[in-house]
């Protein structure tokens, strides 16, 4: 893996630390409803103001298009912020300027303040050298824990590691580590699972992939074009008919490059797509003009799990079914649960990535077993895909 530098290279005692986290949480009525985001951040956070530097915090918060929009000021985190870190923070009611300035200039040795939202200058998303350089006057060294934004190059992610020292947080330290260990470097066999709606937002994931793995397991709503690619019934399934020729130009590079692609050989069907709609099981090969597929069947199941115990690194990202909706939760359920005994039995490195993936996860209770679960959903999947990410390549150019 590229080296770049840590937390365990950096002298931050007495120093002002910029420290990009991604705060961009989901709120309802001004209040934090899930704050895994803030919990990620936590352990540089702490670190860095135990060891005597002063926190300043950047992040950004919504799509406010460069503007300040006062429903997405960083303000309302404050009391999650607070609550998790256990002290008080001070908070700037700009990122820039005399604003920011003040607030800095007050902190003590191991104090923590947050600075207002990045986006509401447009200079942030544009990545103009000249607001970067006005975030870089707040702060001595800068760190980067927000591997969620590294996708972006944007003025606080990737602009300002040009301007100062730079150093990878813990969280992004971690992450890294993970996605090396999943593909660049990993203990083999290696299994893909691939899942979700579409295989259109997919399709350079998959190409990538048939290069890197030795089998990849296709689910959810876009193994549905790759069946009737090859000729089967989808019936009133959700598939991307035109896309046919590119599902069969993926299992033609798979074939090539020794990967094995594995489709659901049965398939949980139903008259409607809702919670408790009655359902049956049926082979692939005789799906109904009516039926639609809403989740994979239990040979299906069988057989990805059996592949599973002979999987030493596991890579997930995407539900195999409607997961939301029980009973189409089944397949999902079953495959997480037998990928987490697997790693807790020390038979299974498991990384799992992407929104759904993470609330499917979440749901099969199998989350905290697996070895690395990602909160990115676009930095996460470019990775994937073989993409540089511009705040990544930017801790390795400082």
């Amino acid at each position: 893996m590229t080296s770049f530098r840590t937390l365990d290279d950096a002298d931050v005692k007495g120093k002002r630390v910029l420290l990009r986290v991604d705060l961009n949480v989901p709120t309802e009525g001004g209040r934090v409803t899930d704050a895994t985001r803030i919990e990620r951040a936590l352990p540089t956070i702490n670190e860095i103001a135990r060891k005597g530097g002063k926190v300043i915090l950047l992040s950004h918060f919504g799509r406010p298009k460069g503007a300040r929009v006062e429903e997405e000021s960083l303000r309302q985190v404050i009391p999650a912020l607070e609550h998790h870190l256990k002290r008080k923070i001070a908070f700037a009611e700009d990122c820039v300027g005399d604003a920011a300035a003040s607030v800095v200039a007050a902190l003590k040795d191991g104090d923590v303040a947050l600075l207002e939202n990045t986006r509401f200058h447009k200079g942030e998303e544009k990545n103009d050298p000249a607001f970067a350089e006005e975030l870089a006057k707040n702060g001595d060294i800068f760190v980067n824990d927000a591997f969620s934004a590294a996708h972006r190059a944007h003025a606080s992610t990737e602009g300002i590691a040009h301007k100062l020292p730079t150093y990878a947080g813990r969280a992004m330290q971690a992450e890294l580590k993970a996605l090396a260990q999943a593909l660049a470097e990993p203990e083999r066999p290696v299994m893909a699972i691939v899942g979700g709606a579409k295989v259109s937002t997919k399709l350079e994931l998959l190409g990538n992939l048939v290069e890197k793995v030795d089998s990849l397991v296709i689910g959810g709503g876009m193994a549905n074009t790759f069946l009737a690619a090859q000729g089967k019934s989808v019936g009133k399934s959700l598939c991307e008919h035109d896309l046919a020729g590119k599902a069969r130009e993926i299992l033609a590079k798979a074939e090539k490059t020794g990967c094995v692609i594995v489709l659901p050989v049965d398939a949980t069907v139903a008259q409607k797509f809702e919670a408790h709609a009655p359902s049956h099981i049926v082979s692939v090969d005789h799906v109904g003009e009516s039926d639609m597929i809403l989740d994979v069947g239990p040979k299906t199941i069988a057989h990805v799990e059996s592949l599973l115990a002979k999987t030493k690194t596991l890579l997930w990202n995407g539900p195999f079914g409607a997961f939301e909706l029980p009973p189409f939760d089944e397949g999902t359920n079953a495959v997480a649960q037998t990928a987490a005994r697997l790693t807790v039995e020390g038979k299974l490195v498991s990384i799992a990535g992407g929104g759904d993936t993470v609330a499917a996860l979440n749901q099969a209770h199998a989350a905290q077993e697996f070895s690395y679960v990602s909160t990115a959903g676009g930095a996460f999947l470019e990775w994937l895909e073989g993409k540089t990410l511009p705040g990544v390549a930017a801790l390795t150019a400082s």
